[in-house]
């Protein structure tokens, strides 16, 4: 029900549905009526708001970001794609699976495939808020589009003789030392192997978040969004310990200077083919052998325990000798 009233010089009018109110003051009777009922059917679901993508991933970006574990690359992200996206201009209710799949294609031609599901995942994620939060479309059109075959997650495991080698180049072969950063860099791949902690979530650690007595740390905020305990071994405790103590990060290094530095140091050593997050698989397989699969999950943050089948690749003929 619309109330429409004069306001001195302008007309101002009032428009209720299902106890809520929207209002607005207009020059002329005219247009406050014509306003009134376009109004009306917008907020009874008849009509939708005549939004752009630009609009929805800006309101994304300032309420929704801020919550995801992923908030500076989404950031990046659409700030790139307000430059770039051809798409990015059209009003939301307007796009189609048809305009999503030839945005698709043309990133695949750009980038690979793994970046192109990244950023479909993001988009999904910008049309399904602005369907179920902001009621902007009634359908997302996401939802028939293919996303690109990707290959199979990396799980490789650490040989011995690759980690001794490494631990040598780091100068970690005798009494653990953390005076630089590449010691550090060090360090911190030996507790990756094992706590098969991620290296974002190494280097965000923060020594009120270290509980040494009771041997666990403790993650406020992970890549899937939930905080998380952590378990720490002896000799994790022991790596911790020889890093100085203080109140900000126990690493003390920044994800770029961690990069640059590990490169530097494996490249020194014959094995340049060893990455540092393959630290976390060789640590998954080492906790296997310790952690029933619901302990492990939770140790290393897996919601999806078939996601674990990535790591966890023993022989039959292992499997086997268990069975007696």
């Amino acid at each position: 029900m619309a109330s429409i009233q004069r306001s001195g010089n302008k007309w101002r009018v009032q428009v209720f549905v299902a106890g809520v109110r929207s209002s607005t003051t207009l020059p002329t009777k005219q247009e406050a009526a014509k306003w009134a009922l376009e109004r009306e059917a917008e907020m009874r679901g008849s009509k939708l708001p005549d939004r752009t993508l630009l609009e929805a991933m800006r309101r994304y970006v300032k309420e929704e970001a801020p919550k995801r574990a992923g908030e500076h690359w989404e950031r990046l992200r659409i700030t790139a794609w307000e430059k770039s996206m051809p798409m990015i201009g059209r009003r939301l209710a307007a796009i189609d699976s048809s305009d999503i799949t030839n945005w698709r294609d043309s990133r695949l031609a750009q980038v690979k495939p793994g970046t192109v599901a990244r950023e479909m995942n993001l988009l999904r994620s910008v049309f399904e808020t602005a369907r179920r939060e902001w009621k902007w479309i009634r359908q997302n059109p996401m939802a028939d589009v293919r996303w690109p075959q990707q290959p199979k997650g990396r799980a490789r495991r650490i040989l011995p003789e690759e980690e001794v080698a490494l631990i040598e180049a780091f100068g970690l072969n005798g009494p653990l030392k953390a005076e630089t950063a590449s010691q550090r860099t060090g360090l911190a791949f030996l507790l990756a192997l094992e706590t098969a902690m991620r290296s974002g979530e190494i280097l965000a650690l923060t020594w009120p978040n270290v509980h040494l007595v009771d041997q666990y740390v403790h993650l406020p905020k992970t890549k899937n969004g939930d905080a998380r305990d952590v378990p720490l071994s002896k000799r994790a405790c022991e790596i911790l310990r020889a890093l100085p103590l203080g109140f900000g990060p126990v690493f003390q290094l920044d994800g770029a200077t961690r990069d640059t530095l590990w490169r530097r140091v494996r490249d020194k050593t014959p094995h340049r083919d060893v990455h540092f997050h393959d630290s976390r698989a060789e640590a998954i397989w080492r906790l296997s052998k310790k952690l029933d699969v619901l302990q492990l999950a939770r140790v290393i943050g897996h919601r999806d325990l078939a996601s674990l089948m990535i790591y966890y690749n023993e022989s039959a003929a292992s499997l086997a000798k268990q069975l007696g």
